[in-house]
């Protein structure tokens, strides 16, 4: 099943890095010798195995845009099922930025009214970080104002640390057929397991899918990013095993306070499933984990 997702923004605001990390598996310092996309590039990517997003990449450039709401109109807008749009947080001309992002929603609404609108408020790196919330939230406002009264959600993001992959994860789920079905799953499998928490990645990407946990956890500063983050390192560490020619199949981290579990699970995933009861045996969990496998195959509904 193919799903058309545009990815737009002014040029350089980093549309063409954030798409090369997260599909192409390119570390952010990587991206620095990508060139500017020049028109439409068009990429296949396959998500979850039979999901297809057929991203289309637009370039950024003033002409472009003339191009896309004139001659190439209903070409580029027309059966989108996800717009994401890219603001470059320290633009030269936001004036303009505003004047091209209101004429990209005029054109979706008018081409594709029912799909769902992403923006992404990026390089936020590049902000104190004492004033980045600050800064968001006034971003965020300016940008609802100039939505023609489309709802959308807006992300803060960096290709320097996990907000990229945070965005990306929620974004990519609305595509996922039954995605409420498989957190019903997780859900069951989290408690029969005794499981504090349990995670589902994207084998590819590593983004997250769905995560669920148990309703009465001990009370803890859970950082709110701790799934994004996790995501980021072991993909990171995922690719330094493919340089050494050395497949990653998963890892066990304990401490005095939980056990951390990643492992391929299913043909498209990897699961990852937090411990804390100390009576828990290590071989108990990955038997949970085992014989989870032929149930998730099973029962997850493909696209």
């Amino acid at each position: 099943m193919k799903k058309k997702v545009l990815l737009m923004g002014k040029a350089h605001s980093g549309k063409t890095s954030m798409r090369s990390i997260i599909f192409a598996n390119y570390l952010a310092r990587d991206t620095m010798r990508l060139s500017p996309t020049l028109d439409v590039e068009h990429h296949h990517v396959r998500f979850l195995g039979n999901l297809v997003l057929n991203l289309w990449d637009c370039g950024g450039q003033d002409a472009f845009y003339e191009s896309y709401f004139e001659r190439d109109r209903e070409t580029i807008f027309r059966s989108v099922e996800l717009l994401i749009y890219v603001f470059d947080i320290e633009s030269d001309n936001p004036e303009k930025d505003f004047d091209h992002f209101s004429g990209v929603l005029e054109a979706i609404e008018e081409n594709s009214p029912d799909a769902r609108i992403f923006v992404l408020v990026h390089k936020m790196d590049l902000v104190h970080e004492d004033e980045r919330d600050m800064i968001f939230e006034d971003r965020q406002r300016i940008i609802e104002a100039h939505s023609r009264g489309l709802s959308l959600q807006c992300f803060a993001t960096s290709i320097w640390d996990e907000t990229l992959y945070k965005a990306w994860s929620e974004i990519v789920t609305n595509l996922i057929p039954n995605i409420q079905l498989l957190k019903t799953h997780l859900s069951d499998f989290c408690r029969i397991s005794d499981a504090d928490e349990v995670v589902l990645f994207e084998r590819a990407t590593f983004l997250v899918i769905a995560h669920t946990s148990r309703a009465a956890l001990p009370h803890r500063n859970f950082d709110a990013h701790r799934f994004e983050k996790i995501s980021n390192i072991v993909k990171q560490f995922k690719l330094s095993c493919g340089k050494t020619q050395a497949g990653f199949q998963g890892m066990e981290v304990q401490n005095s306070q939980f056990s951390a579990f990643i492992d391929a699970f299913t043909e498209n995933t990897y699961i990852m499933v937090i411990v804390s009861d100390p009576t828990i045996e290590t071989a108990a969990t990955l038997i949970n984990i085992k014989n989870a496998r032929e149930h998730f195959e099973r029962n997850f509904v493909r696209s």
